[in-house]
């Protein structure tokens, strides 16, 4: 099967459909030991210092990696995202647009799925048949989220890893599959491990993955993870059609649509706070101010860049917001 690279989360189902094989190049930026070559790729381009970091990682992990074609988002996902397709196809990298319709109406996300299946010349029921399949799979992602959240004995890190993955199914169905069960069975096995606190993780999956081990020192653990849970799309067993299932899926459309499932996960798992995770540069942290007044437990707003860590100063932050956290749940305050 042929590659395709993906600039964040698309209707693989269409693509799997039309017989590529998915490559998402986030998780090759972020998943490389020597992540930051894929920066100096794109800055050595001409690629601007005060880029986001997310953007010249993609850049240079589809320069390096030998992919031909590309999904690019324009609408929906990075704003920087249209110009990064601009440089790509200057470098003879065939891209295929699609957009979540910023207007979020029903009608407009099937005029872009329709779309983008007639650009990959796949049929409907084609494409309906895969997504049977992958709901199938989608559960096994339920499963661990479960683990994590209702029987203690998934890591944070797990979790994140799992469902992050469900982008490209790293590349392989069965062996995703395969390897989803077992792990699942492995982790059952376990004996649970609660903490005193519970948190939610929302934004861009980290820079920093560090970040689930360090909050551990707190007698904290993140039993939520936003954007991931969306990416293996927790929902779509229930959506009628795959038009359905991109209209509910929240991460590319406006804060609020996103606050009203981050609100019920927050119920559902009893969470005491929230960290709220932006990148340098992105627009998305604007949204900060929103999400501190709808939410209703309190949120720390932290920021990546290009290291791969935690810095001294973030966690000296997240430190002093979970002694807080301790402090309120113990009835201090």
């Amino acid at each position: 099967m042929k590659k395709i690279g993906l600039t964040t989360t698309v209707p693989i189902e269409v693509l799997l459909s039309a017989g590529y094989t998915p490559i998402d190049l986030n998780n090759i930026f972020v998943g490389s030991k020597d992540y930051s070559k894929y920066i100096d790729i794109a800055e050595k381009d001409g690629f601007p210092k005060s880029l986001c970091a997310w953007i010249k990682g993609i850049y240079g992990a589809c320069i390096s990696n030998d992919i031909k074609e590309i999904v690019g988002v324009h609408d929906g996902d990075c704003s920087n995202t249209k110009a990064l397709t601009e440089v790509l196809s200057m470098k003879g990298i065939k891209v295929y647009p699609f957009s979540y319709p910023s207007s979020h109406n029903i009608n407009d996300v099937k005029d872009e799925l329709d779309a983008f299946m007639n650009l990959f010349h796949v049929t409907l029921n084609q494409v309906e048949k895969i997504r049977t399949r992958l709901n199938k799979l989608r559960e096994l992602g339920i499963e661990i989220d479960k683990l994590t959240f209702e029987d203690n004995k998934a890591t944070a890190l797990e979790n994140h890893i799992w469902q992050i993955s469900f982008s490209d199914l790293n590349g392989d169905i069965d062996a995703f599959n395969s390897d989803l069960i077992k792990t699942i069975a492995d982790i059952k096995k376990r004996e649970a491990s609660s903490s005193k606190l519970r948190l939610g993780y929302i934004g861009v999956p980290p820079m920093t993955p560090d970040i689930y081990e360090f909050v551990t020192n707190f007698d904290a653990k993140i039993v939520y993870n936003e954007v991931q849970r969306e990416f293996a799309f927790p929902r779509s067993s229930k959506a009628k059609d795959i038009y359905e299932q991109y209209f509910d899926y929240t991460y590319p459309y406006d804060v609020y649509f996103r606050i009203d499932e981050i609100s019920r996960q927050i119920e559902e798992r009893h969470i005491d706070g929230i960290i709220h995770y932006t990148q340098a540069f992105c627009y998305r942290a604007v949204q900060d101010i929103v999400i501190k007044e709808k939410l209703r437990v309190p949120v720390i707003n932290i920021e990546g860049d290009r290291l791969n860590h935690l810095d001294a100063r973030t966690k000296l932050r997240l430190e002093a917001f979970l002694d807080m956290l301790l402090d309120s749940k113990e009835g201090i305050f």
